[in-house]
């Protein structure tokens, strides 16, 4: 149960840390008892693209965490998937996404998480994703490392792309042209992709060392911002995704390990850098 806070500092990162983890886990424990009633559920679909669906379980994820953290944190700003954004001009702002993988969601498939992350001074300071199928809470804060569960983070050692997986992504969204000439390229190279469905898993899938690197034509912020902080504490690397306006509109999202970065970014053709 999440309390309100009497004691903590406006910017005390310990306690939003301490509090992002305890919210983060009980909004997917409450996922979960949505997922389980799925079949119930009322979803409807976004855009024309098939996979870009919102359900109830989300806009009541959603609310459930804002509330929880203007409850602890009034002063701060939200940035939601669902609801929208407020108070951007905070010096602390939360960027939410309370079910990544919707379409898997409602799907019966496992590859959905919760994310919140935080933004201090614009910068990436703070990220939780709760994986609640696969009982993992990834968990970074920005000088203290990168965990899932109590486990250090640490990315893979690979020099080419051939050892191991890179997870990929695209929707119907601008960007989409870019996906099939990547895969190509990846292929030709020997190396393997690997697609889940969750931005956000697949983001701390690269800082936990399971996937070399994740390219994705187009990704918004609340599915990639926590996973930033994590890649950061562990040396990791990503194209400047927040650059212009990719807080509030997305942008093409490179991450990887070190030591194959160039490769992937060589295969997108530098677009990543384009502005979005």
């Amino acid at each position: 149960m999440i309390h309100e806070s009497t004691t903590a500092a406006p910017l005390d990162l310990s306690a939003r840390y301490t509090a992002a983890k305890c919210i983060a886990q009980e909004a997917a424990n409450r996922g979960m008892d949505y997922y389980r009633r799925r079949e119930e559920l009322t979803v409807l679909n976004k855009s024309e693209d098939a996979t870009d669906v919102v359900s109830v379980a989300d806009r009541d994820l959603e609310d459930f965490i804002r509330q929880a953290l203007t409850t602890l944190f009034p002063e701060d700003g939200l940035l939601g998937e669902e609801r929208g954004s407020e108070g951007l001009d905070a010096q602390c702002v939360w960027v939410i996404d309370p079910i990544d993988g919707t379409a898997c969601f409602v799907n019966g498939l496992h590859n959905w998480c919760v994310s919140i992350g935080l933004l201090v001074d614009g910068e990436p300071a703070l990220g939780v994703i709760a994986d609640p199928n696969h009982h993992e809470l990834f968990h970074a804060l920005k000088g203290q490392g990168a965990f899932v569960n109590d486990s250090p983070l640490k990315p893979h050692k690979a020099t080419h792309v051939r050892e191991g997986l890179v997870g990929v992504g695209t929707t119907h969204r601008p960007g989409k042209a870019h996906f099939l000439p990547f895969l190509t390229k990846l292929l030709e190279e020997g190396g393997m992709f690997f697609r889940s469905g969750s931005g956000a898993l697949m983001t701390a899938y690269v800082a936990a060392g399971r996937l070399l690197g994740y390219h994705e034509t187009r990704l918004y912020a609340w599915d990639c911002l926590a996973g930033i902080v994590m890649l950061n504490e562990v040396g990791g690397r990503t194209n400047d995704f927040l650059r212009g306006n990719a807080l509030l509109e997305g942008g093409p999202f490179l991450a990887a390990c070190p030591g194959v970065y160039e490769q992937l970014e060589a295969m997108t053709g530098n677009w990543i850098h384009e502005d979005a």
